[in-house]
């Protein structure tokens, strides 16, 4: 989570809210795993020399981690600790389901949802919103019916299919971003991981950059970079393991195989892009060089509109009926000011927390402009750009 990276945008307030309810938020459902981490930016290189400049800079010395004892460029400090933190996400999202069915008695059930049941006003002519439509994973040749008076799809990639749903009243392009991520264990000799986060600059030796694609002619250059590629992203985690995302080389989902439930059940990794982002962290650190332990491949989807803008808002033209996804690589980052600002569109009719009207569902029965996709800090990328 960073709380100024949007600052100057329309995403500002997601970083705002979202960056501040997270402390409050992780004690009330007890999430040990949020924890407010420094970043660095550290380009690549071939020498050693770039770590002990670094750790003679008194304005971020004390940032540099013990495991960064191997071969860099240059180094700087993207964010102090202030305005930066992190949470594990699946610890999050277990932990909200469990203060939910405990706390509320919320009933969580996995499935893939097939449609909405709805009726017609006939005064207005609108729809209304009676139920949704689902298959579970036991039976997922039988659909069944959840009474329900307001529906919000958080679908990720797959919200697409939602357009389907509420028989076109509202057009969602979405592509779904395969990208490969890998977890470290720690290393025997080390006694504990230090906990700063690193944004490292690609290195081409390891392949860690993006394929040339025709949309990437329209994003911003990244940091002192003239060429298009990613960002590896390493994340010393509480539990000790260090999670690497950005490897670059994702694939591009498109909108019709999501409808169709691609890597909806399974997504996995791609081992070239393992490999690519094993050497290049191997090259910043000795430590895992020598005693490190490659734990965990693996790969997720993640939602990318074409302007790199979220879907939250009312669908037109239904009673009950709202979208709340398609939030980019943020959507840990934003998710607890999204819910409360869907929660206060649904029960006061307007958000007071976030204007929700760059995000506006409809947007796209207009001509699309495509947008970056990737992480930014106040406009200036500084993540993986697919």
């Amino acid at each position: 989570m960073a709380r100024s990276w949007g600052d100057g945008g329309p995403t500002e307030s997601l970083h705002h809210v979202g960056f501040d309810l997270y402390e409050e938020i992780v004690k009330e459902i007890e999430c040990t795993s949020y924890r407010k981490i420094p970043v660095l930016s550290v380009q690549p290189g071939r020498y050693s020399n770039y770590i002990k400049k670094a750790k003679e800079n008194k304005a971020f010395s004390s940032m540099i981690p013990n495991w960064l004892d191997g071969n860099t460029g240059a180094i700087s400090s993207l964010g102090s600790g202030n305005d930066t933190a992190q949470v594990t996400p699946g610890d999050f999202v277990t932990k909200i389901v469990e203060y939910l069915e405990k706390k509320k008695g919320t009933q969580v059930i996995l499935g893939a949802c097939t449609g909405v049941a709805s009726i017609i006003d006939t005064i207005s002519g609108k729809r209304i919103v009676t139920g949704v439509q689902y298959q579970s994973q036991e039976n997922q040749q039988e659909s069944t019916v959840i009474p329900a008076d307001v529906v919000v799809v958080c679908a990720g990639p797959w919200s697409c299919s939602a357009q389907d749903w509420f028989d076109d009243a509202i057009q969602i392009p979405m592509e779904g971003i395969k990208s490969t991520s890998i977890v470290w264990e720690k290393p025997k000799d080390q006694q504990g991981v230090d906990a700063t986060a690193l944004f490292c600059g690609e290195d081409d030796r390891f392949g860690t950059h993006c394929k040339y694609k025709r949309r990437l002619a329209f994003l911003r250059v990244l940091l002192i970079y003239t060429h298009f590629n990613s960002l590896v992203e390493v994340y010393p985690r509480p539990d000790d393991t260090v999670y690497i995302c950005g490897i670059g080389g994702s694939d591009y989902v498109q909108a019709e195989d999501l409808r169709k439930g691609a890597f909806l059940y399974e997504c996995n990794a791609n081992d070239s892009r393992v490999e690519a982002a094993s050497k290049a962290f191997k090259e910043m650190s000795v430590q895992y060089k020598r005693n490190g332990q490659l734990e965990k491949v693996q790969a997720c989807m993640r939602p990318y509109p074409p302007d790199a803008m979220p879907y939250m808002g009312p669908i037109p033209r239904w009673d009950g009926a709202y979208i709340n996804a398609g939030h980019n690589c943020w959507g840990i980052a934003w998710a607890p000011a999204c819910g409360k600002a869907m929660s206060e569109l649904i029960l006061q009719g307007k958000s007071e927390s976030v204007d929700l009207r760059p995000f506006a569902p409809d947007r796209f029965q207009r001509p699309p402009n495509r947008g970056d996709g990737g992480r930014k800090k106040m406009g200036e990328s500084v993540g993986e750009q697919w």
